[in-house]
């Protein structure tokens, strides 16, 4: 089995490398090729996963090339996880929509849009060039803004399956909390990429107890505290919202916070390099405890899990993906794409039924899902006019002030990203 990594020189990948060594039973890897135009960080990425696939014990071979054609030939899966523009571009989106008064994050708000605009333009390329080298290879998704990306994926006809992490972090923690293995968890996982709500947490499958109102009570606190959300907002809601929800439910506060110390994406950045750093130690053989910090915790078990699956290997059947709707949420397009718990198989991602969503919620969906297909729009097609649609159509933003200064500002830091500018 061959899998291709695009933007295989992340800082993350030995993350994936580990996942990949240890889970080698669940996914037999013949060949493992990473793929990245940055040719230093590649040497330094390239050299470690060898060295932790020697110290486990892997049989399989990882090559680096800057070379996508090549990289991406002949391969079963290829996973994309690309920064365009990079920490650098990343720390605009985290400041600039201050200016304005609005939350700066690199995957919703205006933020989120200006990612948008910058990545599908390639994403949609790299993916072109492998279905023409190889039309039956899987897409896996994990470059944010996943459910933008994958949408568009979709829609141009690719074999594709957004992935993140949110879902299996929250399985994982509700499984230490109740002291069960993770693979006994079941969430009601509902909503989009970045917008989602564990409705349940049910023991042994879809219709196994729901234990959610169990978790709240005797461990709210630490629940909350994750969340950087109060107790008493969990408690009145009775569900888990993701992290991302305190953008939109606490966004003032937010704002405030963010004016008042570095941004994620200099602390990010500063990490790389110290990662970096660790990563040219030829001693070095499995991926350093610094790499917790950077993101992306289980990424590496959820993409072994979803390659898995895709593949006909051992894969869990159910897992939680960004996939098209088709009828799952009522009151949504089947073309709108959600993430949710899906069968997994060869034929692809099928969405499991799901608990009806309280409007309070399905409300906010749907008003993002409508930014989204704007947003879409914008990448696609490009000017000045879909960019300002999309914003004053999103929930963060909204007004007709804000969203004419944020296009202004957006263009402006963009513009070498953006062809039609």
């Amino acid at each position: 089995m061959k899998l291709a990594v695009v933007g295989g020189g992340s800082t993350y990948t030995p993350e994936l490398i580990d996942g990949f060594a240890r889970l080698r039973d669940t996914l037999p890897i013949s060949e493992l090729v990473l793929i990245d135009p940055a040719a230093d960080r590649l040497d330094l990425v390239g050299g470690l996963a060898r060295r932790i696939f020697a110290k486990q014990g892997h049989p399989g071979t990882i090559t680096t090339t800057s070379d996508l054609d090549a990289g991406v030939a002949d391969a079963d899966a290829v996973l994309l996880q690309l920064r365009v523009g990079g920490q650098a571009a990343r720390e605009k989106d985290e400041t600039w929509p201050l200016e304005c008064g609005c939350v700066g994050q690199e995957t919703t708000g205006a933020g989120g849009l200006a990612k948008a605009l910058r990545t599908v333009p390639v994403v949609l390329d790299i993916a072109e060039r492998v279905r023409r080298r190889n039309p039956d290879a899987w897409i896996i998704d994990f470059t944010n803004p996943v459910g933008i990306v994958t949408r568009a994926l979709l829609n141009a006809g690719h074999k594709a399956v957004g992935l993140c992490n949110v879902a299996i972090g929250f399985q994982r923690k509700f499984a230490a909390l109740l002291d069960v293995t993770p693979a006994e968890i079941h969430l009601d996982h509902v909503g989009l990429n970045h917008l989602t709500w564990e409705l349940g947490v049910r023991l042994g499958g879809p219709d196994g107890e729901n234990l959610l109102p169990k978790l709240i009570a005797e461990h709210g606190d630490a629940i909350a505290a994750d969340l950087r959300m109060p107790r008493t907002v969990v408690d009145r809601l009775g569900v888990v919202p993701s992290y991302y929800l305190r953008y939109f439910y606490q966004h003032d506060e937010v704002v405030r916070e963010l004016g008042t110390k570095p941004s994620r994406a200099a602390e990010v950045a500063a990490m790389e390099r110290e990662l970096l750093a660790l990563y040219g130690d030829p001693a070095l053989d499995e991926k350093p405890e610094l790499l917790a910090g950077r993101g992306g915790a289980f990424y590496s078990e959820a993409a072994v899990d979803l390659a898995s699956g895709l593949l006909g290997g051992g894969g869990s059947p159910v897992q939680v993906v960004n996939t098209y709707n088709n009828g799952t949420l009522p009151f949504l397009p089947d073309d709108a794409v959600i993430e949710t718990q899906a069968r997994i198989g060869a034929g692809g991602a099928t969405p499991l039924r799901t608990p009806p969503l309280d409007p309070m919620y399905a409300g906010l969906v749907a008003h993002v899902t409508a930014y989204e297909d704007l947003a879409l729009q914008a990448a696609l097609h490009g000017g000045r006019e879909r960019v300002f649609k999309a914003l004053l159509a999103h929930p963060l933003v909204g007004q007709i002030e804000y969203a004419e200064a944020l296009t202004d500002r957006l263009i402006a830091h963009n513009r070498e990203h953006l062809a039609w500018a």
